[in-house]
């Protein structure tokens, strides 16, 4: 997170500023879910569906175009298939 923003041209003090308070935001959102996953199996899997989604929303809206874009070949749409069907196997299976 910091390398893009130093490169972009911001002050290395207004980057670790950043990197702190994302980082405070990490560790304050990991004690709410150990709370929230001590509740109950139910709603720890509610929620790990939702960043499975959102994750996947990311990855087919933005990084894949991205990747047609950098590359013009097939082997990125075939990789991303396959890694998807390897994930729905993983899946089924446990």
């Amino acid at each position: 997170m910091a390398i893009p923003m130093k490169n972009g041209g911001m002050k290395p003090l207004k980057v670790m500023i950043y990197v702190i308070l994302s980082g405070i935001a990490t560790g304050i959102g990991a004690l709410i879910g150990a709370f929230i996953g001590n509740i109950s199996t139910e709603v720890i899997a509610v929620c790990l569906a939702f960043a499975a989604g959102a994750m996947l929303y990311i990855v087919s809206g933005e990084l894949i175009p991205e990747a047609n874009k950098l590359y013009q070949g097939r082997m990125t749409a075939i990789g991303n298939i396959f890694g998807f069907l390897i994930g729905l196997f993983a899946m089924i299976v446990s």
